[in-house]
């Protein structure tokens, strides 16, 4: 872990993931037990250090139309791995991509798409820019929650 992100970084990002559409710094300060003024320049030196990447919608594809949501694992050279990764998401119905760094299968995408006429496009694309795509796997549902070490601690004073 980066020696510049501390206790008080965790609790902010902790109650940034659980909603930062919605905490203002007020908020979030009481609940850190620090001041507004001190969150939006902490917030700023994560942002600008990258530990904040940016902000983004949270979106159920299911309900905005696009009920499949596909995980396809695929292989790349390692060379190349790394360099394809903005390649793949600029192909229209992927929304994210991983680097996977052990198994043979060396990136993991995942597109959304209304039928199987939408997700088969994506895997052809991919067997174009050279990649194998080993598996393909049907998400029933996908949900995520923030990172539980970046809670702090009940009863911590700051």
């Amino acid at each position: 872990m980066d020696e510049d992100v501390d206790e008080v970084d965790r609790a902010i990002l902790h109650a940034l993931q659980a909603d930062a559409r919605n905490l203002s710094s007020e908020e979030i300060a009481e609940r850190v037990g620090i001041a507004g003024s001190t969150v939006r320049k902490r917030v700023g030196k994560l942002e600008a250090a990258g530990v904040i990447k940016g902000y983004s919608a949270e979106v159920d594809y299911q309900r905005s139309g696009y009920p499949l949501r596909m995980l396809l694992f695929c292989t790349a050279s390692i060379p190349e791995r790394g360099e394809l990764v903005s390649d793949v998401l600029a192909i229209d119905g992927v929304v994210a991509v991983q680097e996977l760094v052990t198994g043979d299968e060396n990136l993991l995408v995942t597109a959304v798409g209304e039928s199987d006429d939408d997700i088969t496009p994506i895997a052809q694309t991919l067997l174009e820019m050279g990649l194998t795509v080993t598996d393909e796997v049907l998400v029933r549902s996908h949900e995520s929650t923030p990172f539980g070490e970046f809670e702090p601690e009940s009863g911590t004073d700051r």
